[in-house]
């Protein structure tokens, strides 16, 4: 099945950008005040598949775009970090966008919204952050000892041309996506087939396993610490309550900045994991639509 299937079954658009020479999937859907959404690691457009149409119903123009080495997007042999993605989306929003828009993100995707509006506040509005990352991956000083030095061996094996291709054969195969799903969504009914191959079909392209171990070994990037105070348009976060990799306790730095009256909401999302737009949608989409209703008033 592939990217264009998937997006046509859901009636959104795959349209192609080239971006610095690379093919660049994206897709554009209704009219009105401009909104971009950002997956999250080894996801898609596809992701959004739940959202997109609702958002456009309730007068927004919905952008949603595969980042460089995910998706239906080129999968090229770079170094893959935070700062190359911001600059993708960055040019994406010049060519396709070119007026104020809210930067929408889940996990690594709302990671990149921070820096999206820290770095550039005069392309945003606002920024909606659904379970953010703290980096793209775990900062040294995060993990002990042993697991600290586990990590890091995975990294140099996965990065080895000898066992690099075995492992990531391994770790894509339907029934592990599916496994790791179960862990990170709490609904289990949520973990579809549609969604399986959403996660899978990407993972086929050539190039998919040398992008996987670049992410699983670039440095972090900034930290939503370091961001936040140079935010300065209003936020809405959005956590689910039982997700393992992001955990809500991580979310304090959010909670405060409501409770002190930051131009910041924040919303846990009871009985979800990791990807509340995926999993409690009719939630999330209400959420995300009373706060742009306030946004724009």
């Amino acid at each position: 099945m592939s990217t264009s299937t998937l997006l046509s079954s859901h009636s959104l658009e795959a349209l192609t950008w080239t971006w610095q020479g690379h093919r660049i999937n994206y897709t554009v859907k209704g009219t009105g005040q401009p909104i971009l959404l950002i997956h999250g690691f080894g996801a898609s457009i596809g992701h959004w598949r739940k959202n997109i149409p609702i958002l456009a119903e309730n007068g927004y123009r919905v952008y949603a775009l595969d980042l460089l080495g995910f998706g239906g997007s080129a999968k090229p042999p770079l170094e893959y970090t935070l700062e190359l993605w911001c600059e993708q989306i960055k040019d994406f929003w010049q060519v396709h966008v070119d007026q104020p828009a809210v930067f929408v993100g889940n996990s690594i995707g709302g990671l990149l919204s921070l820096m999206m509006m820290a770095t550039y506040p005069e392309i945003t509005k606002g920024g909606i952050l659904i379970n953010c990352a703290g980096g793209l991956n775990h900062r040294p000083d995060e993990l002990n000892l042993p697991l600290r030095l586990i990590m890091g061996a995975f990294a140099k094996l996965v990065n080895s041309p000898v066992t690099g291709k075995f492992i990531f054969n391994s770790i894509r195969q339907k029934h592990r996506i599916r496994s790791t799903l179960y862990q990170v969504y709490r609904d289990r009914n949520a973990v579809t087939d549609e969604l399986i191959d959403i996660l899978y079909q990407p993972s086929c392209d050539a190039g998919a396993q040398q992008v996987f171990a670049s992410v699983l070994t670039a440095p972090p990037g900034p930290s939503p610490n370091d961001l936040l105070p140079q935010v300065q348009h209003p936020l809405l976060v959005l956590w689910g309550t039982d997700d393992p990799w992001t955990p809500i306790t991580g979310a304090k730095i959010y909670q405060e900045r409501a409770n002190q009256g930051q131009n910041t909401q924040f919303y846990p999302i009871n009985k979800a994991g990791h990807c509340p737009h995926d999993e409690t949608p009719t939630q999330v989409n209400q959420l995300i639509l009373n706060w742009l209703n306030i946004l724009e008033a």
